[in-house]
């Protein structure tokens, strides 16, 4: 049966720092992939799979029945995903040394082909993933399943059109099994997003749509989990509910923070020593 952990916020402090450990270690190695959004949800991740969610890793399906969902809709963020998957145990810590390796299950953008435990949808191209998790959600709904759909979004992300199309949907259709999140930090592979896109007032918009806002810090369980709770507990009320989580790009490594020149760039040998130096863990577990 899905069951949901439970941690104390010491042991979610000492996973997340892990889990950035496996992110920099990951896109050193192939000297490919994107630590900085990574590094920047960690929390938000490592909150849901070891507090938030219903799930269980040792028997996974991909229609997910009675569990809680996940889908991750800023595909290029990999690198926190399949850690957190395979700490959470969905496959073995010593995949993640395969990242972006020929034939591997962990390709740089999640797919389904290679039947990678954890993963319920291609997620290479933006702006898909609320729609996707629309549609889980009403087949919940449809079914009698009383278990709720996460989705994770970058604020970049938001410039995709699809985007805009499901925030409308979801409300109309009262699909209040679902719970989105925005990682609004301000950031994109191009620069910052207000001079990019232009994403303007967030929370007036989704308010306007119809949703239930949430705001949070994303990066300090001691208001990420009570934001947490709360979106769990405005479900099932009539609305969507969406949180706008602020983080910054690279948190827990001090020359990555808030810069979006690591969206997707790999630490050099220098660098990560000095990342690594700065992710403290008691017992590592380095795969």
């Amino acid at each position: 049966m899905p069951q949901t952990a439970d941690r104390s916020t010491a042991e979610l402090q000492q996973i997340a720092a892990q889990v950035r450990r496996d992110i920099v270690r990951m896109v050193h190695a192939v000297n490919s992939g994107h630590p900085g959004g990574s590094l920047g949800c960690t929390d938000l991740l490592v909150a849901l799979y070891f507090k938030v969610m219903q799930h269980n890793p040792t028997s996974f399906s991909l229609d997910g029945v009675g569990e809680d969902l996940f889908f991750l809709s800023n595909g290029h963020i990999s690198p926190v995903f399949y850690s957190v998957l395979a700490r959470a145990g969905y496959f073995p810590v010593s995949e993640l040394s395969t990242f972006r390796k020929l034939d591997s299950r962990l390709q740089g953008h999640p797919t389904t082909h290679e039947g990678l435990p954890g993963v319920r949808i291609a997620s290479g191209s933006l702006g898909q993933g609320l729609s996707v998790a629309c549609g889980a959600a009403q087949a919940k709904k449809l079914n009698g399943d009383d278990r709720r759909v996460f989705v994770l979004m970058g604020d970049g992300e938001l410039e995709e059109g699809q985007i805009w199309e499901a925030a409308m949907y979801a409300p109309h259709h009262k699909i209040d099994n679902l719970i989105a999140v925005v990682d609004r930090n301000g950031q994109q592979i191009d620069g910052p997003t207000a001079e990019i896109g232009g994403l303007g007032d967030l929370r007036a918009k989704f308010e306007a749509f119809g949703w239930h806002v949430l705001e949070a810090d994303g990066n300090q369980f001691s208001t990420l989990l009570p934001a947490l709770e709360e979106a769990v507990a405005a479900s099932g009320q009539g609305r969507p509910v969406i949180m706008l989580m602020d983080t910054q790009m690279g948190y827990g490594v001090d020359f990555m923070m808030g810069s979006h020149k690591w969206h997707g760039v790999a630490p050099n040998d220098e660098q990560l020593q000095k990342a690594l130096q700065q992710l403290l863990v008691e017992n590592a577990s380095d795969y």
